[in-house]
């Protein structure tokens, strides 16, 4: 990339609460990130201003579908009741399924790129707890093909990513025990890092191999063909902001040691499942358009998985997370399972995936993913993890996929080389 687009700060809501039962509404949940995002960043409402004066700032709120879990939509605009310094702010709501705030985080990147902006101040959000499980399911659902995936069918995302596992198996001729296993390490080890994100939804939850392994019982029952629920991400109510700057900002302000977003990758694949497995049939990888997202950040940055320190990748079910390995280049396609038994995607590995908990650890509050994993590459390359922080990380990789890896987002963050 030949435009730098820094990152100043940002923040998230703590994932294991429930606003519903809080009896806070958005506007709470808003305000509250974007207080403490702010913060993070060194910037304040009065700055938000001047720059709204001088035409420099914009703001992008990602979110899937306030018009069915809360009955709202209009999202953009719902930031001038945060605080009056959004009067006048463009803004406006991006929407991609789970990778909503990544389309909001790419349409800020653009703008500053572009040159029209010098501030903009990404959101994502989602409050999901304001519904039962089973419309819960159904809402996501809309994140298929309804029509065909969806309707009148009990947890179809489960369902759908328990078929990608069984795809898998068939076409690198697994062992089932061994790929079930490698599966059940993935969960373990994303509700282990959790418990070091003292952000994370599960992080006083228990989880271990044993459980993970026995899949159909009443403790951990099959949710969708081979997926039970330990392979399963969480219903998350929660937030994520980050402000992103202009190189001209970072001057202008004589601020240092920020690091820079290098490179991007975005593809969509077939809505589909069925087309997905039939084009993708001849490629060596179960999901080529993701490979594809994946290759294009890399050649944007000029770098190579040899060159990433850390992940944070979209293991909404493990089987996910499972095919992310080889789309990364950790390791050839149809030999992710040797990354997991061999401890290189663990905390202490030579590729860390999900410090943070990941979605199935840390949470999954579908419109704020995106931005979350994004923040959380932030902290990582600025050594702001804390507890969760990976020693010396110096370049990560996000991939971030709505519906079953139909949108495909990948950025790459990392220190610039004087810093």
């Amino acid at each position: 990339m030949k435009d730098k687009v820094y990152i100043l700060g940002g923040a998230q809501t703590d994932f294991e609460r429930n606003w519903t039962k809080e009896g806070k509404t958005m506007i709470a949940l808003l305000k509250e990130v974007i207080v403490d995002g702010f913060r993070d960043a060194d910037f304040s409402f009065d700055e938000l201003k001047r720059l709204n004066r001088e035409n420099r700032v914009g703001a992008f709120v990602g979110n899937f579908i306030a018009e069915q879990y809360i009955s709202q939509g209009h999202l953009g605009a719902f930031l001038t009741e945060v605080d009056k310094s959004f009067y006048g702010v463009p803004a406006a709501r991006y929407e991609a399924a789970c990778a909503s705030s990544s389309v909001a985080l790419d349409a800020a990147m653009a703008k500053i790129m572009a040159g029209e902006y010098d501030v903009c101040i990404v959101v994502g959000w989602e409050i999901m707890k304001s519904v039962d499980s089973k419309v819960g399911g159904d809402i996501l659902g809309r994140a298929a093909y309804y029509e065909k995936e969806g309707r009148g069918i009990d947890m179809p995302f489960p369902k759908l990513f328990g078929r990608l596992a069984d795809e898998t198996i068939k076409k690198y001729g697994l062992d089932k025990e061994r790929y079930l296993n490698a599966l059940a390490k993935i969960s373990v080890t994303n509700y282990g890092n959790a418990k070091r994100n003292p952000l994370a939804q599960t992080r006083k939850w228990f989880m271990d191999y044993e459980e993970a392994t026995h899949r159909g019982t009443e403790s951990n029952p099959c949710v969708g063909g081979l997926l039970a629920v330990s392979d399963c991400s969480q219903v998350t109510d929660g937030a994520a902001v980050v402000i992103l700057c202009s190189e001209n900002y970072i001057k202008e302000r004589q601020i240092d040691g920020k690091p820079i977003v290098k490179g991007y990758g975005h593809r969509v694949a077939p809505m589909l499942f069925d087309k997905k497995m039939s084009d993708s049939a001849q490629s060596e990888y179960i999901l080529p358009w993701t490979r594809q997202a994946v290759q294009d950040a890399y050649r944007r940055s000029g770098l190579s998985v040899d060159d990433i320190d850390v992940f944070e990748t979209h293991d909404c079910f493990t089987s996910s997370e499972y095919a992310a390995i080889s789309a990364f280049g950790i390791t050839e396609p149809g030999k992710e399972y040797e990354a997991v038994e061999n401890g290189v995607i663990a905390f202490d590995g030579k590729k860390p995936i999900n410090p943070s908990g990941g979605l199935i650890g840390c949470g999954h509050p579908v419109g704020a993913s995106g931005a979350r994993m994004f923040l959380d590459l932030y902290k990582q390359v600025t050594d702001k993890a804390g507890s969760y922080q990976v020693n010396g990380a110096k370049n990560g990789l996000m991939l971030n996929i709505g519906g079953s890896a139909t949108t495909n987002y990948v950025f790459i963050v990392g220190r610039l080389k004087n810093f």
